[in-house]
């Protein structure tokens, strides 16, 4: 089965792109995640992490 799957990416032209565009795809994506994570501010994170522990707020949960 794989050597039918190795014949056919071999006749398509200009198929040696996609494992180089996928590995940048996939690069990009976490550098540009890890720049955003790193340049959050840390009140907002703060802020965030203290949410559910907030006293004075109704929560409302539906049981089904």
């Amino acid at each position: 089965m794989f050597e039918q799957i190795k014949h056919n990416m071999e006749t398509i032209s200009g198929v040696e792109i996609y494992p180089i565009l996928s590995l940048l795809i996939f690069f990009f994506f976490f550098v540009g995640l890890g720049i955003w994570v790193f340049s959050y501010k840390k009140d907002k994170i703060q802020e965030m992490s203290n949410i559910p522990l907030e006293e004075g707020q109704v929560v409302i949960s539906k049981d089904r």
